[in-house]
């Protein structure tokens, strides 16, 4: 999933990412602070997070949803019963309607700040995490009409809630968006019964990330199912139109959007956002559209992943793009960067606002193209607005 390490110590803040030695590198984030450097009597900073607005004529309106799928005990922890999922609808809404939705529950910005040993000196809590500005409202009135679906799948040990960027922008362009929380599988999904248990496979190094990726397939088509078939389990499926679905993720979300396009032909088009393919697509198994997205230091040629996304490449073999963008790391595609540049912490040679941009503007160009079908000249070629972007092929 990332290819990129750094350890950054100083005098302020930290921001560490790590590698586990392998094949396919896993990443490990955290939020850190320097030890030894900060006096007793230093104040405590305070975090105050806020994600960019969305760039679409609508507003974007949000319901949470709990789905049990009664046929598939879960497949990391089989006592706990049938595979529970917590998934985020976000919808094209009119302006001006519902409340502020929060970031994340209490519970699960706890489970945040513990997976990722958050001291208390950061100056983030539980209180401020969950309550980052989103542009998302509970309970808005949505926009007529039917919205293609995009099912977003973040990274390894990453709540669903850091693609919230991603999925705001969407539905203020028209698109439906479920963000699915894979359970046991990051820092911790609330269930329908108030429970947020951990992560439960984070701490195996024997993991078969081709058995995470074909797990999440089977997660996604279920969301699907159940947002499109029969009687739903959203009150506002009537805005889906179940006939362009499209899927985009992030590190392993990235690989699990070819693994379920593989396995689901409902969805119609994917987006890999930086993440390494597992296993990579064979010849015959992708002939529909799909994007490769990814950080130039990962992705580009003489990048550690390089080879893995060029076997990708020559087996796609449907409409495809390869772009890579200058200066970015693993979390220019998430939330993650932003929230961490506003924490106080290092981050990338690309800024964090650039990140979301770029992320937000050619995923949803590439879905307006391949499931509204407007044509996005943004997708032709190199842009003088976007320099940081490169196209491979």
């Amino acid at each position: 999933m990332l290819t990129l390490a750094a350890l950054v110590t100083g005098t302020g803040a930290g921001f560490a990412a790590t590698t586990t030695p392998s094949a396919t590198p896993v990443a490990t984030h955290a939020f850190g602070i320097a030890p030894a450097t900060a006096t007793a009597t230093a104040p405590t900073p305070s975090f105050q997070g806020t994600l960019p607005a969305p760039t679409g004529p609508y507003a974007a309106g949000e319901d949470v949803i709990h789905l049990t799928d009664a046929s598939r005990p879960d497949p990391w922890v089989p006592s706990s019963g049938p595979r529970q999922l917590t998934v985020t609808m976000v919808y094209p809404a009119v302006p001006g309607t519902g409340t502020p939705a929060p970031y994340m529950t209490l519970a699960e910005a706890a489970g945040v700040i513990q997976h990722r040993k958050m001291p208390a000196s950061s100056g983030v809590t539980p209180q401020n995490l969950s309550s980052v500005t989103t542009h998302a409202f509970d309970g808005a009135r949505p926009q007529h009409g039917k919205h293609p679906l995009v099912v977003l799948s973040p990274a390894y040990e990453d709540p669903r809630m850091v693609l919230t960027s991603l999925a705001t922008d969407l539905a203020s362009h028209g698109y439906v968006v479920a963000l699915v929380g894979h359970t046991y599988e990051d820092s911790g999904e609330t269930l329908a019964n108030g429970q947020t248990p951990p992560c439960a496979i984070c701490d195996d190094p024997a993991l078969d990330f081709d058995s995470v990726a074909a797990s999440r397939a089977l997660d996604v088509s279920f969301v699907i199912d159940r947002l499109t078939h029969g009687n739903t389990a959203w009150r506002l499926a009537h805005l889906i139109d179940k006939h362009e679905i499209g899927m985009a993720g992030h590190s392993l979300g990235g690989a699990a959007a070819a693994t379920t396009m593989i396995a689901d032909p409902r969805v119609r088009a994917g987006v890999n956002m930086d993440g390494t393919f597992h296993p990579a697509p064979m010849p015959g198994q992708i002939n529909r559209p799909f994007l490769m997205l990814g950080a130039a230091v990962n992705h580009a040629p003489g990048g550690d992943d390089y080879t893995v996304w060029e076997q990708a490449w020559a087996a796609l073999g449907g409409y495809k793009k390869w772009l890579t963008v200058a200066g970015a790391d693993h979390f220019s595609f998430s939330d993650l960067d932003l929230l961490l540049e506003e924490g106080g912490f290092p981050t990338p040679p690309l800024s964090p606002e650039r990140g979301v941009v770029i992320t937000r503007e050619y995923v949803t160009a590439f879905f307006d193209q391949t499931l509204k079908g407007i044509h996005s000249p943004l997708l032709d070629g190199p842009s003088p607005n976007n320099p940081e972007v490169v196209f491979q092929y």
